[in-house]
């Protein structure tokens, strides 16, 4: 872990500024272009784990919950107003992303274009880390042609001339780039399906194939989806980990269904989201917060939804009888954080401290986020919990859905995913893990994959595949039922009314301040 977080300063420093570089000689008294490459036989690991430090980040996983149906986050920052419709051409997130994500890019040019400089560089080992920087790079693509649709791009390192006059290069040819590049990594056979313990979390034979087959799921293309999440199922590489709310505690990192998550460490390299979400008495402020229409999606514990006929669904005990992942995930009243010593804090979310609020530090949803609490955090809630970016179950997500989509969902399909997911999850009645050919079955895939995965960073990018964030994405969006007659809808608290506009925000704005820098880029409809 540590070896992909020891960045080394002058490497940072090389890839931001090389392209200035335009002596012959190089200056004595700082690293350069010239000789970084070429005189230090470490500079390639370097420069590649930079790259690993551009994955995502436990704050963008989270905060893009708030820009979809599942979260809601107060006050005008971040990505509520991606989430109510009011964002502009000069979003700070909207711009956090683009920049960070080039910044990443960069970086892995920089590595590919300077690798064969490197001095006494093993071979096999070379192969592996252009593997490693091709299937990032591709990722960071993929991260932002989902957003942005048609981006810039290049696999040359841009001077500033380059930098300021770059045209958008139509989506379709991104994403078969992007293939190309993930195709070439895996056909390469230079990644390991595995790591010894001081290079866990770089890129696996896994997690190249899973990125591959997220960027055909994106593209609709599901019998490419099958095909590599089956070869992954196959594999026997990965299993669903036995316990599903302990998935997410630090002391099961590296479990058998992690194919990738991003590298943190306690007091090395740590984040503070819990205090953007945890309630008051344990020291958060609550701006991120569940919302009532993600916890209405948890079924039953007899497989049927809370609306539906013999559900057995009391108003009075929402909470009781429901999918176990519903208290792993969300903090409702009479739920609770287990801490470092054993023992439980029970949280009440309609009297005393935590109580339902519009003040800056409660819950304005009558909720609180449980997945992602680490009872081993430092100091001022200071956590190492690494964010999962790809794991098993989303495999097999992603293959049940691809049936559903092509051939139709049969019962060994069923068996071999939902199924094994409901499990491992706590279900146990038939009537939850049998196969019901009678089942709408696009819409229980796609309700699994939104309990399963709540605020793990992809609701966002399914409702946009779907095409259906014009349904979920407008009109109220609620809190908890309170009962009251004023700012309710039928006594469920009204958070927002939210605006999603299918003829513009399927696509994010390119940044204003970009355009006003390179007049050769063109902005997305409507914006």
């Amino acid at each position: 872990m540590k070896k992909i977080l020891n960045i080394v300063t002058v490497c940072a420093s090389v890839m931001f500024t090389a392209s200035c570089i335009g002596l012959d000689t190089p200056p004595y008294d700082r690293e350069t272009d010239l000789t970084y490459w070429s005189e230090d036989p470490a500079s390639a690991v370097a420069a590649l784990n930079t790259c690993y430090t551009r994955l995502t980040s436990m704050s963008e996983m989270l905060n893009m919950e708030g820009a979809s149906d599942n979260a809601y986050m107060k006050g005008l920052n971040e990505t509520q107003p991606i989430g109510n419709g009011s964002f502009s051409t000069d979003n700070g997130y909207v711009k956090a992303i683009w920049d960070g994500y080039y910044a990443g890019i960069r970086i892995c040019n920089e590595l590919l274009t300077n690798i064969d400089k490197v001095p006494a560089l093993d071979e096999s080992l070379k192969a592996r880390y252009i593997a490693e920087c091709m299937t990032i790079r591709a990722y960071f693509y993929y991260e932002l042609y989902t957003k942005f649709g048609d981006i810039p791009y290049t696999e040359k390192v841009l001077t500033v001339a380059e930098s300021e006059t770059i045209e958008r290069t139509p989506k379709a040819d991104v994403v078969t780039n992007i293939i190309n590049d993930l195709e070439t990594a895996i056909s390469s056979n230079a990644l390991p399906a595995s790591y010894t313990a001081g290079d866990r979390g770089r890129i696996t034979a896994g997690a190249a194939k899973a990125i591959l087959a997220k960027v055909h799921l994106f593209e609709g293309n599901f019998d490419q989806v099958k095909t590599l999440t089956q070869d992954i199922m196959d594999s026997k590489t990965y299993s669903l980990f036995n316990d599903y709310a302990g998935l997410f505690r630090i002391e099961n990192e590296y479990n058998s269904e992690i194919i990738l998550d991003v590298q943190y460490t306690p007091a090395f390299r740590e984040h503070n989201m819990m205090y953007y979400f945890l309630p008051p008495s344990m020291g958060g402020y609550s701006n991120l917060a569940p919302v009532q229409e993600l916890v209405d999606s948890y079924i039953m514990l007899n497989g049927k939804g809370i609306n539906e006929a013999g559900s057995g669904y009391d108003a009075n005990n929402p909470y009781s009888n429901r999918d176990p992942r519903l208290a792993a995930t969300v903090m409702y009243t009479g739920n609770s954080y287990t801490m470092a010593d054993g023992t439980e804090t029970v949280i009440d979310c309609n009297t005393g401290r935590d109580a339902y609020g519009t003040t800056s530090d409660v819950t304005p949803t009558g909720f609180y986020l449980k997945k992602w609490w680490d009872k081993s955090y430092r100091l001022t809630l200071q956590s190492g919990l690494n964010p999962i970016l790809i794991r098993y179950a989303d495999i097999l997500l992603m293959n049940a859905e691809a049936y559903v989509e092509t051939t139709g969902m049969t019962e060994t399909v069923w068996n071999n995913t939902i199924r094994l997911i409901r499990q491992r999850a706590g279900f146990t009645e038939d009537s939850a893990l049998n196969y019901n050919a009678s089942a709408d079955m696009k819409e229980l895939v796609r309700n699994e994959r939104r309990c399963e995965l709540a605020f793990e960073g992809s609701r966002y990018k399914d409702i946009i595949r779907w095409r259906i964030a014009e349904n979920v994405l407008n009109g109220n969006v609620h809190g908890f039922y309170t009962g009251a007659a004023v700012g309710t809808d039928n006594g469920f608290v009204i958070l927002e009314k939210r605006n999603f506009d299918a003829q513009k925000h399927y696509l994010w704005p390119i940044p204003q301040k970009d355009r006003d820098i390179n007049k050769n880029l063109t902005q997305n409809p409507n914006w």
